[in-house]
Order: structure tokens, then sequence, then C-alpha cells
């Protein structure tokens, strides 16, 4: 919950300047719902795309407060972050809720960002596989490799998040092979291999390039240091000038 429209919209205005020789890597920003529609046109004709940060599963009705997939995918949005951990957290979503979410989006021909991630608690239990297991599982039920085609996972450890404390480039990477692994199982080798995963939990300037040059790192979900320019900037480049340039 941060930037008014116009800080927003000038945010990306910069943002066109700093990343205009960035030409291998998908840049995503997610401003809030308020923002979308003039963040939208003012990233049109650059490489910077557009989500929302959450959407409620209805095309419409009695639901005070609530924004659609249609209605972000009218907005300009060509993506939309869901079951993130403060949602999860803070806001008491389930994994039932992100199906249906995750339903809406695919209807709307909006991109998902589906968020996982386990408590320090869980970790520290040796859970985590666990709990990616049942968040995939129940997060992505009912729905077949063909509809998943869009699918983007980004794995956010809650222990991560916000803390200045971010999991080691082998802790990332042994939590994405075992999303990958279980996307293969799951939904084929061909669904697993397109599906990008995402390391969201303070990624910073300084721990990109790790992160990145693991094998199953295809990209990161920033958090608080894509609220600043040249912090979000020096990511980018960072992970433009990895081994495996990630979208």
């Amino acid at each position: 919950m941060f930037k008014t429209v116009h800080d927003a919209v000038a945010h990306v205005t910069e943002l066109r300047r700093t990343l205009r020789d960035v030409v291998t890597i998908d840049v995503v920003v997610a401003p809030p719902f308020t923002a979308l529609a003039a963040t939208a046109d003012r990233a049109r004709d650059s490489r910077i795309a557009v989500s929302a940060q959450n959407l409620h599963w209805e095309r419409e009705g009695a639901f005070t407060g609530e924004v659609s997939a249609a209605m972000i995918h009218e907005a300009g949005a060509q993506y939309v972050i869901i079951g993130h951990s403060e949602r999860r957290t803070l806001f008491f979503e389930t994994n039932m809720v992100v199906n249906k979410k995750l339903g809406a989006a695919l209807a709307a021909d909006l991109s998902p960002i589906v968020c996982i991630g386990e408590t320090l608690q869980q970790r520290e239990a040796s859970q985590t596989h666990a709990v990616l297991d049942q968040q995939l599982r129940e997060g992505l039920d009912g729905f077949t490799a063909g509809q998943l085609d869009v699918l983007i996972v980004a794995y956010e450890p809650l222990w991560a998040i916000g803390t200045g404390r971010n999991a080691t480039p082998e802790q990332a990477q042994d939590a994405h092979a075992h999303i990958r692994a279980r996307l293969r199982q799951w939904f084929g080798v061909e669904m697993a291999e397109r599906c990008r995963i995402l390391y969201g939990g303070s990624v910073k300037p300084d721990n990109t390039a790790a992160l990145m040059a693991q094998a199953d790192v295809d990209g990161a979900l920033v958090g608080g240091a894509s609220l600043d320019v040249q912090s979000f900037t020096a990511i980018v480049k960072s992970a433009q000038a990895g081994p495996h340039p990630p979208s």
C-alpha cells in the first residue's frame, strides 16, 4: 500500500528512463488499484508491464470494496498477484481462495503470479517441502497444464520477507527445484520447464546476482526495494547480467 496515482506514474516514468537499455528481461510493476490505469497508460510501448496486487474471484456482484479480474484487465494490467504472503497472513486467504482467484484470473486473460512459502516455524521443523506441496496442490487443483500455460509461481519464504534476512541462494534453489519437480510430476515436463519460478524475500541489489545464478530461480518478486527507482533498476540490471536472464 504505497504510492498515489501521481507517485506511481512518476515512478514508471523514471523507470522507463533507467531501464531503457534492458532488452532481455520482462519487468512488471504492481501499483495499487487506484493507479493501475494511469500506470498502464504510462508504461505503454515500453518493456514495463503492469500487475494488480490482488483480485476477487467473482466477475461481479454484491462484494463491496472488491475488484474483479475483468476490471483489472480493462484498466490495462496483464498480470495479477495471487496469494501473496500478506494476503494469507493478514487477510486469512486460504489455498482454496487462491484456487478460485486463479480461475478468475485465467478466465480474464491475466497472467497469475501465485505466491507460496513457509513460515520460520515450518522451516525449522523441516516442513518446507510439505508446505509447498500443499499450497501448490490445493492452489492449482482442477486446472490442466494447458490452462496453466501462463502461470508464474513466486516462492516467498515468510521468514525472509521484510526482515532483512533472505534465503541463501542454496536454500532458494532447493525450494525452487522442489516446486519445479512437483509441477513436472503433476503437469508434465513441458509445463514445468515453461513455468517461471520467482524468488521473493528481501531481494536487494547486492544479493540478486547470486540468487539469479541458481538453475531454477527464473526471476524475482521484489518488495520494498522496488519502491526506490535506483534500487529496483540495480536489481533488474543485475538479473539481466546473470547466466540465464530471467523474466
